[in-house]
């Protein structure tokens, strides 16, 4: 017996935004997912343009801090500080804003099971049967797999992976002083490890702090963590989650889709390559996959991530070849007038980076770096 037009695994911004709009255009929608909500999520939390564009007429999103500055910081020094005259970023807590796309999803008619892993994934041509931690078995038309980079969705579409990385977090609870330090700011800081960032986001009564770099360099990834952390006189607080994840970005020629199984968000691979976020590639692709199952066109779905998405992700890997080698110039090239235009913006949801990157100044400008030697990391200490 089919029981559903439409099982998504996963309840996190990507399976809901897909379950939302298949319900709305009147699927039978059933969301799966192991966790309850509210949980905790490993996420900076930073919303872009692009992100708050995407759930604009779903849900009242739950900010906690809107950043008008950024400082920019190379291994701690040679720091600078630019202004703009509206929000760059909105600060949400994972927790609360996909419980707010879970309630929304249920509004539009989305029937949501929490507590419920999934197993196994099966199907032929005429179904999807997903096979449930109790023995249960639920059957589907179509299934949408948001269950992250190493759910069973993923493995069953049998998803390539061409990035990974480490990110480290903390979320601190802050005395006033350091509150008002840091509301409507976030602090970037270019490590020690090619590839690899740090941040401070203000979210109220707290900060997400963290750290990202290629898997493999655990080590000193952690290190980088507790010396950015000491250098910011933020050592002593006790943080409230302390939490790490992979995060795996797909390669070009990944599979999107495994017959009756379509993947999105984290467990299709989406995200921004340089920047590593993923909020909005989850959006974006939930409601993509949505749009083409209740159209009756999954193959819809391939084509516009193909369209849409994968010219940014192209464009991200080509920002973080050149990260890599001279995050030095790449730090110079943000602090001059077009370089923090083009960052402002990308935070705005006004322009993509595969677009900037077709501008005539910004390719000259590349193309001079690939000519450049490559920069010398200082060492980390390991402790």
């Amino acid at each position: 017996m089919i029981i559903a037009d439409l099982v998504v695994v996963g309840a996190g911004p990507a399976g809901l935004s897909a379950a939302h709009v298949a319900a709305r255009a009147g699927l039978r929608t059933l969301v799966l997912e192991r966790a309850t909500h509210p949980r905790y999520k490993t996420c900076g939390g930073g919303l872009i343009g692009t992100s708050l564009a995407e759930v604009a007429d779903r849900i009242e999103v739950p900010v906690h801090d809107r950043a008008d500055r950024v400082t920019f910081t190379q291994d701690g020094r040679r720091g600078f500080t630019r202004r703009h005259p509206g929000p760059l970023v909105s600060m949400v807590r994972r927790e609360e804003f996909d419980d707010r796309l879970r309630a929304a999803a249920v509004a539009a008619g989305v029937e949501v099971r929490e507590g419920v892993p999934v197993r196994a994934v099966e199907q032929d041509p005429d179904e999807v049967r997903l096979r449930l931690a109790d023995g249960e078995t639920v059957r589907a038309r179509t299934v949408i797999g948001a269950d992250g980079s190493s759910g069973v969705t993923a493995r069953h579409v049998g998803v390539a992976h061409r990035q990974v990385d480490l990110g480290l977090e903390v979320e601190l609870p802050v005395p006033p002083a350091e509150q008002e330090r840091w509301r409507g700011r976030v602090l970037i800081d270019w490590g020690p490890v090619p590839g690899s960032y740090a941040w401070v986001f203000p979210k109220s009564d707290r900060l997400t702090v963290g750290v990202i770099s290629a898997r493999g360099e655990g080590e000193r990834t952690r290190a980088y963590l507790r010396d950015f952390l000491a250098r910011l006189g933020l050592s002593g607080l006790t943080p409230q989650h302390d939490s790490g994840h992979l995060t795996r970005c797909r390669t070009e020629d990944s599979p999107l889709r495994r017959g009756r199984v379509l993947v999105v968000g984290d467990a299709a691979g989406l995200l921004e390559p340089w920047s590593r976020e993923g909020i909005s590639f989850a959006l974006r692709s939930g409601r993509l996959a949505g749009e083409a199952v209740a159209g009756g066109d999954p193959d819809a779905y391939e084509r516009e991530v193909h369209r849409q998405l994968v010219p940014e992700m192209r464009a991200g890997h080509r920002l973080l070849e050149i990260f890599e080698r001279r995050p030095d110039v790449f730090h110079a090239m943000l602090a001059t007038p077009p370089g923090w235009r083009m960052f402002v913006r990308f935070c705005q949801g006004r322009a993509s980076f595969d677009r900037v990157l077709t501008r005539r100044p910004v390719r000259a400008g590349l193309a001079l770096l690939d000519r450049l030697p490559p920069r010398r990391p200082p060492a980390v200490r390991a402790r």
